[in-house]
């Protein structure tokens, strides 16, 4: 047995509190050393040539790296040994910088736990077994779940690439929220006049299907061979015979009743409604939870809107309708959000009709919106509008990130305002401006030229807003009172109430604060820790448009990858069942977070499926009888590490 063992001076991360040169010194006096060196940076070029140049001169059987974090480089290293013929887990890698340099300030002790943590590597190397990456065909379709502008983007980068994609949206049109805006920051281009081609293209798109009005029921599989169970909703309306004319929701009984959601419900529509005038597919849905019919099996004498309809799209006979798609790869771009503020009742929301959120400014201000733009409170024109920022964003109590977008869309909202009525009188409460993108400092210092006063205050600082005759007061500490005729609060981005169940549908995590977790916030940003899966948008985290465009044309390459390849690589390091251990317990069923377990009824014992197997070890760790071992993580070799950091 000949080990190779490489240390890494990372500039001055390690080398500052370690001494690298007596650790090298010390490490070569060890059983089956062959070669012991160090190096300023062992990750590049000429570090890795050293790695090579002693594995074909001096035939080394195992390596062994001590640097930075394997998560970051333990796929350079395999790569590395690989391409000089040796099996690619038959490398060790120790963390000196973060489990020893970064931690400790006494230079003698730390370099006393590097040669420790060290010399337990080189013991555990001598009982490495090669293992063989396992490699699984790939369906040449994808899934992109939710329509707003990431799924699209991903949508249609992916179809361009020459693939099939399912494009799946839980509403009956796709569009999302970007749909809802009325201007877009820094350039105030219209949102729709954006939007709507993009929309136009995925419909239209020869390799995109579209299912809106479904959500996903059911998602098993592995990368490549993803069984996915759609679930598509009634419209009670044939999307085929269809025109949009609207004689229907004309016609209808509860016309201007009902309240609409996408105007936030400041407007009402009918029963049977188009979302928007922009919507993709241009379709009518009726709404089950308001129709008369659907709740209560009558509607009146007769059904109006049947009679209205010249094109005979009515049929109330229609199901609900499971859809199974075979898929290589999934991309998740289901969006967020937006924070409710009726739960803080500091800014009188819901209380007073001059206090309004940042969206449903936005569908005032719009031409399509409820008021065909006009911004009218309490019957009149606003002449002294205040906003407040980071409303649910920053709250150590609540949400404690930076939504990222409140800042400008804040700024922008004062210049529409500006813009509409030059005579008002307009302040901002803020308490950092973060204008971090492209433009956005400019358009900042714009608005403020525009003589819209900017009001610091504290995150802490107490802000209150009272009811008065006429509006409202803004009451904030450290500032002269205003008295208000409109408020508009720059509510904050939060997760889906359902992004937890589509985690557990899709076996993927969540982060503290509740969004879809990524594997690696640098290395891996659009990926998750299921293969095959991959993430965009504001799913992820609180982002801008261009932000979101950029993430979903990413997330479309990742996921394109593996279709153009035609097969995907498995990771090798998984469990493994002796059948003559294993009692059927079924105790590590319920611990696997990636469903890699299944009971054979058959047989009566537990079975592994090793593409899904992630390695994590929590099923051998609950093994009552020792039937489930860990590939690379054999008692022999986790017994042999120990024992090298605790010799002498």
């Amino acid at each position: 047995m000949k080990i190779g063992v490489y240390v890494c001076e990372c500039g001055i991360n390690i080398s500052a509190t370690v001494n690298v040169p007596e650790v090298v010194e010390r490490i070569k006096t060890l059983p089956n050393v062959e070669s012991s060196r160090y190096s300023k940076y062992i990750c590049s070029d000429s570090g890795q040539e050293l790695i090579r140049k002693d594995i074909r001169e001096l035939n080394l059987d195992r390596v062994v790296v001590a640097s930075c974090s394997p998560r970051m480089h333990e796929p350079t290293f395999r790569g590395v040994v690989e391409e000089e013929g040796m099996n690619p887990y038959c490398l060790e890698m120790v963390n000196i910088r973060e489990h020893v340099s970064w931690v400790h300030s006494d230079k003698e002790r730390a370099t006393e736990k590097a040669i420790k943590l060290i010399s337990g590597a080189v013991a555990r190397a001598q009982f490495l077994e090669p293992l063989e990456r396992k490699e699984v065909s790939v369906i040449p379709k994808s899934l992109v779940i939710g329509g707003g502008i990431a799924g699209i983007q991903a949508a249609l980068e992916i179809a361009i690439d020459g693939f099939q994609v399912y494009l799946v949206d839980r509403n009956p049109s796709i569009g999302g929220r970007m749909a809802q805006l009325d201007k877009t920051f820094p350039t105030l281009d219209c949102s729709a006049c954006i939007l709507a081609p993009k929309m136009v293209d995925a419909a239209r798109h020869p390799n995109i299907e579209l299912l809106t009005y479904s959500e996903i029921e059911k998602v098993d599989g592995y990368i490549g061979n993803f069984k996915v169970t759609v679930k598509k909703k009634p419209r009670y309306v044939d999307i085929e015979k269809c025109v949009g004319c609207g004689l229907c929701a004309e016609a209808c009984r509860l016309k201007g009743r009902v309240l609409n959601e996408f105007d936030e419900n400041l407007s009402k529509r009918s029963a049977i409604y188009i979302p928007f005038p922009q919507a993709v597919p241009f379709v009518y849905t009726i709404d089950p939870e308001r129709c008369n019919m659907l709740k209560f099996g009558k509607c009146g004498d007769e059904l109006l809107c049947v009679g209205a309809c010249e094109q005979n799209a009515i049929n109330f006979d229609q199901k609900e309708e499971l859809v199974e798609l075979d898929v290589g790869t999934i991309v998740v771009a289901t969006g967020f959000d937006n924070f409710d503020p009726s739960s803080e009742l500091k800014y009188g929301y819901k209380e007073n009709a001059s206090v309004i959120t940042g969206m449903e400014f936005e569908r005032i201000v719009n031409a399509a919106g409820p008021t065909e733009g006009h911004l009218e409170i309490n019957g009149k024109e606003p002449e002294n509008v205040v906003f407040i920022q980071c409303v649910g964003s920053r709250d150590k109590e609540g949400h404690e990130y930076c939504s990222r977008v409140c800042c400008m869309y804040t700024a922008k909202q004062a210049h529409m305002v500006r813009d509409k009525y030059p005579d008002s009188k307009i302040a901002v409460y803020f308490t950092d401006v973060r204008a971090f993108g492209k433009g956005f400092e400019e358009f900042y210092n714009r608005v403020k030229d525009e003589d819209v006063e900017y009001r610091r205050r504290e995150l802490d600082d107490p802000i209150q807003v009272v009811g008065n005759e006429g509006g409202v007061i803004v009451k904030a500490e450290g500032h002269p009172d205003i008295h208000a005729d409109l408020v508009v609060l720059a509510t904050g981005l939060v997760p889906r109430k359902d992004n937890k169940e589509l985690a557990r549908k899709l076996n993927i995590s969540l982060s503290a604060d509740g969004f879809l977790l990524e594997a690696h916030p640098k290395l891996r940003p659009l990926d998750t820790f299921t293969d095959g899966i991959f993430i965009a948008g504001c799913c992820q985290s609180p982002k801008d448009i261009p932000d979101t465009v950029a993430q979903a044309s990413g997330a479309a390459v990742r996921a394109a990858a593996p279709l153009a390849q035609g097969k995907a690589q498995v990771e090798a390091i998984t469990a493994t069942i002796n059948d003559d251990l294993c009692s059927g317990c079924r105790i590590c069923e319920k611990l696997c977070a990636y469903s890699a377990l299944e009971f054979s009824s058959d047989d009566k014992i537990m079975k592994i499926n090793d593409v899904l197997c992630k390695g994590c070890g929590s099923c051998a760790a609950a093994c009552p009888t020792g039937a489930i071992k860990m590939k690379h993580y054999s008692n022999k070799q986790v017994l042999a590490q120990i024992g090298g950091i605790l010799a002498k």
